[in-house]
């Protein structure tokens, strides 16, 4: 199945869509990231950590994560979004290819389930639900993974 944009979906859904900035930096990828992206453990990559809001409300922490070889070159202008959304670019460029999307409950032990609490409060036992998928444009990737909040609207599984 090939979902679009979840930032399309949202933006339906609300009458005010915004996107609140976490963090952004160089640092080491996630353990469970570093294959998929082939990099070296321990090796460093740009990760850009958002919270998409509908309405006021958060209802999604998004982590992306960019191999620092990938930053110069096509995806170097993800670096410079701001509190736009990276969906919007993502969905607009017919060159950048989608790959499957992989769906997990994260258990709170799992480090993007800590870096989720950190940018929103929530309950330390809190489930929380997230899709990963990988983009490639001229074979260099851009992994996404996004973490449902427990206020999300119905959009986790709806495809246009």
């Amino acid at each position: 199945m090939h979902c679009g944009s979840l930032t399309r979906r949202l933006k339906c859904r609300c009458r005010r869509f915004s996107v609140e900035k976490v963090n952004t930096r160089i640092r080491p990828a996630n353990h469970d990231e570093e294959r998929e992206l082939g990099l070296r453990p321990g090796q460093y990559a740009y990760v850009r950590e958002v919270v998409l809001h509908c309405d006021g409300q958060p209802v999604v922490f998004a982590h992306s994560v960019i191999p620092i070889r990938n930053l110069h070159g096509p995806w170097n202008s993800v670096t410079r979004l701001g509190t736009r959304p990276l969906g919007e670019a993502l969905f607009t460029n017919h060159q950048i290819k989608r790959h499957p999307l992989a769906y997990k409950t994260l258990h709170r032990h799992h480090k993007l389930h800590r870096q989720t609490l950190q940018a929103v409060p929530l309950e330390r036992n809190v489930r929380l639900l997230a899709r990963r998928s990988t983009f490639t444009l001229r074979g260099r990737a851009l992994m996404v993974t996004e973490v449902f909040l427990p206020a999300i609207l119905d959009v986790r599984n709806d495809c246009y």
